[in-house]
């Protein structure tokens, strides 16, 4: 056990679909998983293990931002033995290529955020995710007839920006859309010598100011959910 998980030695997968809210965790077990138990509840951060089509997965909710994935992330892969996690999440479009419910996989982030550097000393601004994991990904997607983007993404420390620069974080670090958890998730499986991946359905554009509802994103995410596990079955 850990400060902040709960689970026994031995009870959480080699592979974590990871996304940030506890309910979607809870909505992935029991839609998706069989024979899946509540491993850990500590703070309320559900974790589910369980199977997908005969293989152990874990689901397991990070919550919101850098902070909060960096403990999950660290302790799942150091405490834990973990091998591979996913990232399941959100993301808003700095491009109008992108529409509402398109799929991006994060080739790499970029941040302005210190986490890297108060972590271990490092200072850097754009940070890879992992290639081998990325590619089991896009064959998985191009088998399923599934669209996914391959780019770079922006990690943000802030939500309410007061001067929103989305423009030229697209224009100059070639930023497709932005969420604010994979950078520091990013560091952490690098850091560790595991995989870490981040999977992101859009779901509203800064750009054409098009949004989601609540209903239309819980519903719009089966596409993602579903390329996840299937890759994670592959692992």
């Amino acid at each position: 056990m850990t400060p902040h998980i709960e689970a026994e030695k031995g009870s959480i997968a080699k592979t974590v679909i990871m996304p940030g809210d506890p309910l979607r965790a809870k909505f992935i077990a029991e839609n998706y998983l069989t024979d899946y138990k509540l491993v850990n509840s500590v703070r309320e951060m559900f974790a589910y293990t369980g199977k997908y089509k005969g293989k152990e997965i874990t689901v397991m909710a990070s919550g919101m931002g850098m902070p909060s994935i960096g403990i999950y992330s660290y302790e799942l892969f150091t405490e834990y033995d973990v091998d591979n996690i996913i990232r399941v999440g959100t993301a808003g479009a700095y491009t109008d290529e992108l529409n509402l419910f398109d799929l991006v996989l994060a080739r790499d982030a970029y941040s302005e955020s210190s986490f890297e550097t108060t972590q271990s000393g490092i200072d850097e601004d754009v940070l890879a995710s992992n290639e081998e994991l990325n590619q089991v990904i896009l064959n998985t997607a191009k088998d399923l007839n599934k669209k996914v983007v391959y780019g770079r993404i922006h990690s943000s420390d802030v939500f309410y920006k007061e001067n929103n620069n989305f423009k030229e974080l697209y224009d100059k670090y070639h930023c497709l859309a932005v969420e604010m958890e994979s950078f520091a998730l990013f560091h952490i499986a690098n850091r560790c010598h595991k995989k870490a991946a981040c999977l992101l359905t859009i779901s509203d554009s800064l750009v054409t100011h098009a949004e989601t509802t609540s209903e239309q994103r819980q519903n719009s995410l089966y596409e993602m959910i579903e390329l996840a596990l299937e890759s994670a079955i592959r692992l």
